[in-house]
């Protein structure tokens, strides 16, 4: 008996595969990385006296994410956008403790940087309570309430929606 390939998997099929052709696998854990990214980030401060906010949710999101490279391995052009190419490396945003610390204050939440999509140098980012973010010139983009879903927005091309200000 073969196993049944459409059975539980916490990511669609596309996603799954772009995340495991990137080196992701269920149960990956590289805390040891994730702790020296958080003193890195920690460690650092603006010229103006700013400093990033680091937490559990994004320490998470570093071991399990971390260091990977992932591009969408799925047909086609995404189903309403080109779907994105991420590196996880939070250090993409370093220089932005100011920026995240505008957006927790509007959002009312601590934000630390997670990562980047190569293609439009979009900065990803994750809030306290692990919704997830993409920053860039054109505005700030609501990508999901958790990892999972944020990386299916990304890599299967739908539409993030736009954080505005009411």
């Amino acid at each position: 008996m073969h196993a049944d390939r459409t059975s539980t998997t916490r990511f669609p099929v596309p996603v799954d595969a772009a995340l495991r052709s990137a080196g992701w696998q269920p149960g990956r854990w590289d805390i040891k990385q994730a702790e020296y990214w958080a003193d890195a980030l920690r460690g650092h401060e603006s010229p103006a006296g700013h400093q990033h906010a680091v937490f559990p949710a994004a320490v998470e999101a570093w071991a399990e994410f971390g260091g990977l490279h992932v591009t969408s391995t799925g047909p086609g052009p995404g189903r309403q956008i080109a779907p994105a190419a991420l590196h996880f490396d939070p250090l993409h945003g370093l220089h932005l403790a100011r920026t995240l610390g505008d957006l927790g204050r509007a959002l009312d939440t601590e934000v630390c940087p997670l990562g980047e999509e190569s293609d439009n140098r979009a900065l990803l980012a994750i809030d306290a309570e692990g919704r997830v973010y993409a920053l860039d010139h054109t505005g700030d983009w609501f990508l999901g309430p958790d990892i999972d879903t944020a990386l299916n927005t990304l890599l299967s091309g739908t539409a993030p929606v736009r954080l505005t200000t009411a």
